[in-house]
């Protein structure tokens, strides 16, 4: 199953949203409200959980300086990658588009389809508040 977000520009550089991107504490701030756990577990592990859904642990996969961020499910229970592609415009202004990867049976997609494409949308509309 292939998700994407909107596109959004973010008036920061690619380097900058790189950097917050690339430390796990950051994410707390993308968060949607509805978000009922956050905790840090390591330099490039996290655990979140969203009120009525599963808590998910993320680590740190792939970095791309300046161009991409990719995290990967911590379980192989649910494997997934979520990467952050960032396109430069100017020295202040980037765009950030998220990519949601993950093999799911059709049962499974079928059920968590909404709302990943609902968390992925928010994150990426959150970017601002980095």
């Amino acid at each position: 199953m292939n998700l994407e977000s909107p596109k959004v520009t973010v008036e920061k550089s690619a380097e900058y949203l790189f950097h917050a991107l690339s430390d796990v504490k950051s994410y707390e701030k993308l968060m949607p409200e509805n978000i009922a756990k956050f905790e840090v577990l390591g330099d490039d592990i996290f655990n979140f959980g969203l009120k009525g859904m599963p808590e998910i642990k993320l680590k740190m996969k792939d970095k791309t300086p300046f161009s991409k961020v990719v995290l990967s499910a911590a379980s192989d229970k649910l494997p997934f990658t979520l990467t952050a592609n960032l396109d430069t415009f100017s020295e202040n202004s980037c765009a950030v588009q998220l990519h949601f990867e993950g093999e799911f049976n059709p049962m499974m997609a079928m059920m968590i389809k909404g709302p990943i494409s609902k968390f992925i949308e928010t994150l990426a509309q959150n970017m601002n508040k980095l």
